[in-house]
C-alpha cells in the first residue's frame, strides 16, 4: 500500500479525510474507509464526520482495536475547551483558552500517548515567561486527568511531579504617602472603589459587582467570582457601625441625594455601573497624574513607587494592615493562612522590642 500523503498522514491505515468547502463556505470533513466491495473493487465506505467515532468505525471494519496513538492532543484540547472550560469562573475562562492556544502550538499534533514528563519539561524549560508556564503545565495536567477519564489514554499524567519554576510573589506594598497620591487625583467612583476595595479586601470584580441588595441583616455580603467562596461581612457590631458601616452609610445617603436608583454601590454621577474597563481607564488617569505632580514637586522616589501601584495591590494591602493573620485570611476567603501569608501579607509581622533593664 502506497505511503499516506498529507491530510492523511495522521490517520489509521486506509482511512481517508475529504474536505469540501460549500457553498455556504463553510467547510465540511468526512471520513472514509478505503475498502473493497464483494467483488473486490475498491470502495470508500463512510465513516461519518465525527473523527473520534470515524476511528471507532475504522476499528470495526479492522477487525482490531483502536490504535493507542489514535487520539491527537489537538482534539483533546477541542473537547476540553468544548465541555470543561465553560463550567469554569468567567475569569478563569479567559485564562485557559489563552493558555489551551499556546498548548496548542506546542502538543497540538503530538498523539496523548506520545506525551512523556521530559517533554513537558523540555517545554517548561524552554517557555521565557516561567510564571506563564506553571500555569500552563497546570492546565495540561487537568486536561490529562479529564483525558484519563474519557478514556482517550491510559497512561500516567505525565505532568504529576514535575518541578515547577520558582515563583517570588509580588512584594509591592502601598504606603499612605502612595495610596493618597492616586487618591488626591481618583474621580468620586474611583475613590468609592478603593475604599471598599479595601475595607472588604475583595478582587476588583467582586467589589464592582457589590449591590445595596447584597446588604442583608447587617452584612455587606459577598460570592466571590474566582472561587464560588461566600462571606458576610460586618457592617455592624452590636450598635456601632463598622468602618464599613460607616463607608456604606455614607455612600447610599449620597446615591439618595443624588436621585441614583439603581442597586450598584460603585456608579458614577449618574448612577451608571463602573465596568474592568471603567476602573482602569479611571486608575490610569488618576496614578499618570499623581506620577507627574511626584515628577514636578521632585520626589521621583514616590514618582516611582506611585508608579507600581496598581489597583489589585488594594487586596493585599487590606490584608497586610490587619494584624492578626486568621482574620486576614477569613476577609479574603482564603481557606487556609498559608497562602495570605505567602502572598498578601506584605509588610512585616508586628514584634514588640527587646526590653532592657537599668
Amino acid at each position: 500500500m502506497r505511503s499516506k500523503k498529507g491530510a492523511n498522514r495522521d490517520l489509521p491505515p486506509r482511512m481517508l479525510r475529504r474536505v469540501r468547502t460549500l457553498k455556504s463556505g463553510k467547510v465540511w470533513v468526512g471520513y472514509y474507509y478505503d475498502g473493497r466491495d464483494e467483488g473486490g473493487k475498491r470502495k470508500e465506505i463512510p465513516l461519518g464526520t465525527d473523527l473520534n467515532e470515524a476511528r471507532v468505525e475504522w476499528a470495526r471494519l479492522e477487525r482490531t482495536s483502536l490504535p493507542k496513538a489514535a487520539c491527537l492532543m489537538g482534539e483533546v484540547f477541542d473537547r476540553y475547551r468544548d465541555a470543561i472550560i465553560p463550567t469554569k469562573a468567567p475569569r478563569t475562562q479567559r485564562d485557559n483558552l489563552k493558555e489551551l492556544e499556546i498548548l496548542r502550538k506546542a502538543f497540538g499534533e503530538a498523539p496523548i500517548d506520545s506525551i512523556t514528563t521530559p517533554i513537558v519539561a523540555q517545554y517548561r524549560d524552554a517557555r521565557t515567561a516561567k510564571v506563564r508556564a506553571n500555569r500552563e503545565i497546570a492546565l495540561l495536567s487537568h486536561v490529562f486527568t479529564i483525558a484519563r477519564e474519557w478514556g482517550l489514554t491510559e497512561k500516567a499524567n505525565p505532568c504529576f511531579g514535575l518541578r515547577r519554576n520558582k515563583e517570588k510573589p509580588r512584594d509591592f506594598y502601598a504606603t499612605e504617602g502612595v495610596w493618597n497620591a492616586v487618591y488626591k487625583h481618583a474621580v468620586p467612583e474611583l475613590r468609592d472603589a478603593m475604599d471598599l476595595a479595601y475595607l472588604c479586601g475583595q478582587r476588583p470584580a467582586d467589589t464592582l459587582k457589590a449591590s445595596a441588595t447584597d446588604i442583608v441583616g447587617g452584612f455587606l455580603e459577598f460570592r466571590q467570582g474566582k472561587t464560588d467562596k461566600k462571606l458576610r461581612i460586618r457592617l455592624y457590631i452590636g450598635e456601632e457601625p463598622t468602618s464599613l458601616g460607616k463607608f456604606v452609610e455614607g455612600l447610599l445617603e449620597r446615591r439618595r441625594i443624588a436621585g441614583i436608583r439603581g442597586t450598584r454601590l460603585i456608579t458614577n454621577a449618574s448612577g451608571m455601573r463602573m465596568s474592568l474597563p471603567m476602573l482602569t481607564n479611571r486608575w490610569n488617569e488618576a496614578r499618570e497624574q499623581a506620577i507627574t505632580e511626584a515628577v514636578l514637586q521632585g520626589d521621583q522616589d514616590l514618582a516611582a513607587k506611585i508608579r507600581e501601584f496598581r489597583f489589585m495591590d488594594i487586596r493585599p494591602r487590606a490584608a497586610s494592615d490587619i494584624e492578626d493573620v486568621g482574620q486576614a485570611a477569613k476577609l479574603l476567603g482564603h481557606s487556609s493562612e498559608k497562602i495570605t501569608k505567602q502572598v498578601y501579607r506584605r509588610r512585616g509581622e508586628v514584634v514588640n522590642p527587646t526590653e532592657t533593664t537599668d
